[in-house]
């Protein structure tokens, strides 16, 4: 039995996992580019940035497409039914009574995580896609009057406010991937894998079937 509990179960596919340090490496380097200058940090920062924002906006194509191929779309989905539950199972906890409540895949803070982190992500890449045509690139040419001076000037502030936000959920994102209970989803986003201990401890298996995962 004590061998069982420490079964390998995959919890992120090696494409995943790919993605995801892709996009961290991608988006702190975009962050570093972007805003270094702003602190008086002199170097040719422009290159940099917009090849790792195409970069990063091929890995978020792949990642949308493996995504409705490959995965349950529904596992990032916020259910009203799982807000109840976790809401209910959140004041036990504060009141001290025992709750047997567990998530499926994902815990509901962390489909909350995914979808702001998403729109954040996707709102850099969509101004930041408007923004490369007024660069210098040997790949197209430069039309810094593709949009007018007042429309540019609220695509790069969608683009900075954006990038703002990101700022902080990295730094929340990484908060809690060195909470000691925590560390499990950290060490699967590393190597793939959790073990059957605890994918009984914390997920439900009727929300998150392991066969075939």
């Amino acid at each position: 039995m004590a061998e069982r509990a420490h079964e390998r179960i995959l919890r992120h596919a090696l494409a995943d996992r790919l993605f995801h340090w892709v996009t961290a490496a991608t988006t702190l380097i975009l962050l570093g580019t972007g805003f270094l200058p702003v602190f008086d940090v002199k170097f040719d920062w422009v290159p940099i940035h917009w090849v790792c924002g195409v970069v990063l906006t091929v890995a978020v194509t792949f990642h949308v497409v493996r995504s409705l191929i490959r995965q349950r779309i529904a596992d990032m989905w916020v259910r009203p039914r799982e807000v109840g539950a976790a809401l209910r199972a959140l004041r036990s906890r504060i009141k001290g009574v025992p709750d047997d409540y567990r998530p499926g895949k994902y815990s509901l803070a962390q489909v909350l995580f995914h979808l702001a982190g998403a729109i954040l992500i996707l709102a850099t890449i969509a101004t930041g896609l408007v923004l490369l045509k007024g660069i210098e690139s040997p790949f197209w040419q430069r039309d810094p009057y593709f949009v007018s001076e007042s429309v540019r000037g609220w695509i790069l502030v969608v683009h900075g406010v954006a990038a703002l936000f990101l700022v902080t959920m990295i730094m929340l994102h990484v908060y809690f991937a060195f909470r000691p209970e925590k560390l499990y989803f950290t060490r699967s986003m590393l190597l793939g894998w959790i073990t059957r201990d605890e994918y009984g401890s914390n997920h439900d298996p009727h929300k998150w079937p392991e066969a075939g995962r």
